[in-house]
């Protein structure tokens, strides 16, 4: 008897133990991949690829041959949980603005439902083509998709380096698998919320339609005109979307540009880098009127350059960013100072590049380039004689230090088409390159620097220099980069002087120029520019985004 219910909890443990395996194909499915299969795939692998593929195939036999081939998604030791982490981890990548498609997301479920009818071939292939992804996508996120320098030639920042390979076989060792994946795009708070900004965008993108606001001459407050109707439709949609306070103006047929509107119509100037002014213009109407697939590839494109920068850019920084017009400087996460900026007109645009600032020069000399002498300069003095004097330029017959200025009553500058000369422009108030300028090491000649014309900070688009930046707070950014509160009355002092002096920084200080057209600022607001130079749609061509 107690032979016969021994037996018979024996044949019922075994049908368990049978039901278990049945209802958890890729627990059998581990025991059916072995190290001899998965070699025997990638040599037959090896002989079949080509100049696309050899990289991603380099990688996967050196991640396989450190691991003894041993699989990473079919364990005996572990049931589906890490293969469906790592599909979640590229499925993902839609959030981080690339695409599921480009990682063979599709692909892999199909072919997961094909390794569900357990066939050995179905699940190596599987196992391959999931690592060959996972290895794709996690240096995509660390480092950039695109190849930096060729989506943007004006881009001069290396990109960051990082090993797929080992990064892998650390994350698949540390016990978190998902945690490791989600360190992997830069987890600064700006990436993060321009994260945050795209995957709410992409939701409701397919019902998003603008109310189109037709041209107009600029509208003003209190005005009344029938495009009011409009705006109230348009700024009621962009509360839908950005739930900004501001925006959730109360319904209304009015069509009188009242103070409410006017006061919704200033946030979102705000929000689009805009004079906040009220007035809709040229710029406001141009921004009302974008399009929401166009924020979304802004998006895309503007993290995908974050992904382009150092991991680390310091704790103590300057951040240039060309689109948006403005300077940030940051210390210990925070940014105690931005302000405006004047960025280089489109032919001579400002570049991005990376390089640590060394010193300032009080009171600098303006040495004239020759293109600006030649374009810019010799012009002015053909059509008034007495401008370079008034203007407080000294003219010089050669480069040679020891050369003394010549009288510039003494040229005909009418008959002259090219420029042999050497033009400065002495200290003062007046010079163009104001009471201050900020050296870093760059082959560009770009340095920032004060200047006289500070009604041009009030412009919304500020392409005004020939390529050097500009500064609204040149004396607030001493400052920070001396490490003080305010400054000396020895900096002063030398100032008031008018005398040419260097002043070395304490320790150099890492200074970024960047184009990002999809920022956030120090309250954690997103912001869009306008594409100045182009330089996005050149980047989303190359992508084909």
């Amino acid at each position: 008897m107690r032979y016969f219910q021994f037996e018979h909890y024996f044949w019922l443990l075994r049908f368990a133990c049978c039901l278990l395996l049945l209802s958890n194909p890729c627990t059998l499915k581990a025991f059916a991949i072995d190290s001899k299969m998965l070699q025997q795939k990638l040599n037959v692998e090896k002989g079949n690829t080509d100049s696309t593929t050899k990289n991603s195939l380099v990688e996967l036999q050196r991640f396989y041959k450190a691991r003894n081939y041993e699989p990473a998604w079919f364990l005996q030791t572990s049931s589906s949980s890490l293969l469906d982490t790592a599909l979640t981890f590229i499925e993902s990548a839609d959030k981080e603005g690339l695409d599921s498609r480009d990682y063979q997301f599709p692909k892999l479920l199909q072919l997961k439902q094909l390794e569900e009818q357990r066939s050995s071939s179905q699940s190596v292939t599987l196992e391959l083509q999931t690592t060959r992804a996972v290895l794709t996508l996690a240096r995509d996120l660390s480092r950039g998709r695109l190849s930096a320098s060729s989506a943007d030639p004006d881009w001069h920042i290396p990109q960051p380096s990082f090993d797929a390979v080992t990064f892998l076989q650390k994350a698949l060792q540390s016990g978190d698998l998902t945690q490791s994946f989600n360190s992997l795009s830069p987890q600064e708070p700006s990436y993060q919320l321009l994260k945050q900004t795209l995957i709410r965008y992409q939701q409701i993108s397919n019902n998003a339609n603008w109310e189109k606001i037709p041209d107009m001459p600029s509208l003003r407050p209190h005005s009344t005109d029938s495009a009011v109707v409009l705006l109230r439709q348009r700024i009621a949609q962009a509360y839908a979307i950005e739930g900004i306070e501001a925006y959730n103006i109360t319904p209304s047929d009015s069509l009188v540009y009242d103070e409410e509107l006017v006061n919704a119509i200033k946030a979102f100037q705000t929000q689009h880098n805009l004079n906040a002014d009220g007035v809709i213009g040229r710029n406001t109407l141009k921004a009302l009127n974008t399009p929401l697939e166009w924020r979304i590839r802004q998006l895309r494109i503007s993290m995908e350059r974050l992904r382009w920068l150092p991991k680390n850019l310091g704790n103590r920084h300057i951040l240039v960013n060309i689109a948006g017009f403005r300077l940030t400087a940051t210390e210990q996460g925070k940014s105690p100072l931005n302000m405006r900026i004047i960025v280089g007109m489109g032919y001579r645009s400002t570049p991005s590049f990376k390089s640590n600032m060394s010193h300032m020069v009080l009171n600098p000399y303006w040495t004239v380039p020759a293109t600006i002498a030649q374009k810019d300069l010799l012009p002015k003095q053909q059509k008034n004689p007495a401008f370079f004097t008034t203007s407080n330029f000294k003219v010089y017959a050669s480069y040679d230090r020891e050369a003394e200025p010549i009288d510039p009553a003494s040229v005909d500058w009418r008959a002259l088409k090219n420029f042999p000369f050497l033009l400065r422009q002495q200290p003062g108030k007046n010079n163009a390159l104001g009471r201050v300028k900020f050296m870093f090491p760059n082959s560009f000649d770009i340095y920032l620097h004060d200047t006289p014309s500070r009604a041009l900070f009030q412009k919304d688009v500020r392409t005004f220099s020939s390529g050097c930046i500009r500064l609204e707070k040149p004396f607030e950014l001493a400052a920070f980069v001396l490490g003080k509160q305010e400054l000396s009355e020895t900096f002063l002092t030398k100032i008031e002087e008018g005398n040419p002096a260097t002043m070395h920084l304490p320790k150099q200080l890492p200074i970024y120029l960047v184009y990002i057209t999809a920022w956030v600022d120090e309250q954690q607001n997103v912001h869009f520019s306008s594409d100045i130079y182009d330089r996005d749609m050149r980047a989303l061509r190359y992508a084909g985004w």
